[in-house]
C-alpha cells in the first residue's frame, strides 16, 4: 500500500503484490506435455512387487523368440563366463613360496568333484555349465538361486552339491505386509531389520511345470534358511529385495521391432504377387465357394476389360528402403540399453571404421570386466570356502589336516581366479605396446596375460612354454622363438636356416 497526496486531498492507491518466482529445475516442472509422466514416490521392491512377474515373463519370451535379445544374452554369456573361471591355488609356504604340493592337490580335487555327476545335483550339469547358466538366467530374469547341498552325488567323496532354482519358484505373492517370528517377508525373501536375509520360500515344484502324478499337483511351500542360498543379482537401488530382468529398457522396443519386421516381410510377400481390383457394375469372373468372383492371372497374360470396367493396381511398395536405417536405429537404443556395443550386438560393422569398431570393443571389455569382478566376488568365492572346508573335513584333501584348517582357515583359503581375456584386436602394434610398458615397468608380465591369455595366468604360459621348449630339444628342433637365439646372439623374428653343427651349439647352450 502507497499512501500519496494531491493539492486537493490526501489519497491511497494499493499497488499489487508481485508473486515470488518459485526456481526449480526444468526437468520437474509439470505440463500438459508431462502430464504422463510418472510424479510418485516408491521405493524398489514396490516398483518390483507389481512388474516383476510380467518383466520377467516377457524377457524369457523375448530370449526365447526374437533374435536380437537371444544374441545379447549369448553375449552376455560368452564374455562373462566363456568356457569357464579358471582357479588356481594360491597357499605359500613359510618362506613365502607357492606351496606346489598342497597346491597341485587342491587343483586337482576341484577338477575331480566339478564332474557334472558330482557337483550338480541333477547330474547334468559341468561346473563351467552351471556359471553359464547361473549367468545366463541373471541377465534373462534379473536374478537366480543357487542351493548348497551337503551330501554327496554320484561317486564324490565331498559331501557338497549345487542346485539350481529358478526365481519363479520363490514365491512372490508374500506381500511386503507379512510378518515371519524374526522379520519381514518381502517377495519370498524372509530378511531382518537391516534387510539381511534370514529365508527363503520357496516352492517345492515350477508353478508352470508338467504335472505328472496327482502327489505333484498338491505344491508345498518350504521354508529354506539363507545360509544354504546364495542369491545373485545386480542392485541397483538399496534395499532391493530382488533382481530386475537386464532387458527390462528395451522389451517394448525388440517387441516392437519383431512387429515390425514381420510387418514388412507380409507387404512384402504381397507385392511379389501381381494384385489389383476390377471396378464393374455387372459380374466379372469366376464365381468361387463363398460366392466371390475371382480372375486368375498368369505371366504374360493380358486381361481385356469390357465396358465401364476399370483395373485398379495395388501396389504395396515394398520392400521399404527405409526400414533399413530405422532399424539400425532401433539397435542403437537397444545396444545401449542392454550395456554392449551396437556392432557386437548387430555383427554390423558396415557402419563403421577400424578405430570406432576397436573403441567400442575396448569399451565392451571394460564392462565386461566388472561383471566378471562382481561374479567372482559374490559366487566363486563363496563356493570355493564352502567347498574348501567340505572336502578338507571329508579327509578328501589328505595334505591340509583338519586342525590346521580351523586355526588358519583364511590361509588354506587363498586363491586366484582366471576369468577369460580376449585375444588381440592389432596384434602387431599391441604386442609392441605391451612389450614396451613391461619394460618401462608400467605394466607386469601377468597382467599382460590376464587381459589376452583367454583365462591363463603366468604360471600357465611359463610352464606350457617350459614343456614346449623341453619337448622340441629331445626331438633336436629349433626355432626362431627359441630363446637359446638370445643367449647364442643370435636374432629372432626372422627366417633362418641351421646347419647341423649349429643346431648342437645351440642345444649346449640351452644345456648350460
Amino acid at each position: 500500500m502507497i499512501l500519496g497526496f494531491s493539492s486537493k486531498w490526501p489519497f491511497v492507491r494499493r499497488v499489487p503484490r508481485q508473486r515470488a518466482e518459485v526456481r526449480m529445475y526444468q526437468s520437474a516442472k509439470t505440463s500438459r506435455l508431462t502430464s504422463g509422466w510418472g510424479q510418485t514416490v516408491t521405493s524398489a521392491d514396490s516398483e518390483l512387487h507389481s512388474s516383476l512377474k510380467m518383466l520377467r515373463s516377457r524377457s524369457r519370451a523375448l530370449v526365447r523368440d526374437a533374435s536380437y535379445a537371444k544374441r545379447a544374452k549369448v553375449i552376455t554369456v560368452n564374455n562373462v563366463v566363456g568356457s569357464g573361471i579358471g582357479m588356481q591355488a594360491q597357499i605359500k609356504t613359510a618362506q613365502g613360496g607357492l606351496n606346489d604340493r598342497i597346491n597341485d592337490e587342491i587343483e586337482e580335487t576341484w577338477e575331480e568333484w566339478s564332474r557334472a555327476e558330482t557337483c550338480h545335483t541333477g547330474g547334468c550339469l559341468d561346473f563351467p555349465g552351471i556359471e553359464r547358466i547361473a549367468m545366463g538366467q541373471i541377465f534373462e530374469t534379473g536374478e537366480i538361486f543357487i542351493r548348497k547341498h551337503y551330501r554327496p552325488f554320484g561317486d564324490s567323496p565331498i559331501p557338497f552339491a549345487l542346485e539350481i532354482i529358478e526365481p519363479e519358484k520363490i514365491v512372490d505373492e508374500f506381500q511386503p505386509s507379512a510378518l515371519s517370528k524374526n522379520g519381514t517377508i518381502r517377495m519370498g525373501v524372509e530378511s531382518d531389520e537391516f534387510r539381511r536375509p534370514i529365508a527363503y520360500w520357496m516352492r517345492r515344484f515350477h508353478p508352470g511345470e508338467i504335472w505328472y502324478s496327482a502327489f505333484e499337483q498338491t505344491d508345498q511351500i518350504e521354508r529354506i534358511p539363507a545360509e544354504q542360498i546364495i542369491h545373485l543379482r545386480i542392485i541397483d537401488r538399496w534395499p532391493q529385495t530382488r533382481g530386475e530382468p537386464w532387458l527390462h529398457t528395451v522389451i517394448r522396443k525388440l517387441n516392437d521391432m519383431d512387429g515390425y519386421s514381420e510387418a514388412e516381410i507380409i507387404a512384402a510377400r504381397a507385392a511379389a504377387n501381381y494384385m489389383g481390383i476390377i471396378e464393374t457394375e455387372g459380374d466379372y469372373g469366376e464365381t468361387q465357394s463363398d460366392e466371390s468372383r475371382e480372375v486368375i492371372l498368369e505371366p504374360g497374360m493380358v486381361e481385356r476389360l469390357g465396358p465401364r470396367e476399370k483395373w485398379n493396381f495395388v501396389a504395396p511398395n515394398r520392400p521399404n528402403t527405409n526400414m533399413d536405417p530405422f532399424m539400425r536405429m532401433m539397435l542403437r537404443e537397444i545396444a545401449a540399453g542392454v550395456g554392449t556395443s551396437y556392432e557386437s550386438l548387430s555383427r554390423d560393422y558396415s557402419q563403421s571404421n577400424y578405430s570406432s569398431s576397436r573403441l567400442a570393443l575396448l569399451d565392451d571389455r571394460d564392462l565386461w570386466r566388472v561383471i566378471q569382478g562382481w561374479f567372482i566376488r559374490n559366487f566363486r568365492m563363496s563356493i570355493h570356502r564352502e567347498w574348501l572346508q567340505q572336502a578338507i573335513f571329508s579327509k578328501t584333501i589328505k595334505n591340509i589336516s583338519a586342525e590346521d584348517y580351523a586355526i588358519e582357515p583364511q590361509k588354506f583359503s587363498k586363491v586366484r581366479f582366471k576369468p577369460r581375456g580376449w585375444s588381440w584386436i592389432d596384434p602387431e602394434s599391441e604386442v609392441e605396446a605391451y612389450k614396451e610398458a613391461v619394460k618401462a615397468g608400467f605394466m607386469t608380465t601377468s597382467e599382460v596375460i590376464a587381459l589376452t591369455g583367454g583365462g591363463k595366468d603366468h604360471e600357465d604360459v611359463i610352464d606350457e612354454r617350459r614343456q614346449e621348449l623341453d619337448d622340441e630339444a629331445e626331438k633336436g628342433l629349433v626355432f626362431d622363438t627359441d630363446p637359446s637365439l638370445i643367449k647364442a646372439g643370435g636374432q629372432t623374428g626372422k627366417p633362418s636356416t641351421f646347419s647341423l653343427k649349429e643346431v648342437k651349439k645351440l642345444q649346449a647352450v640351452r644345456e648350460k
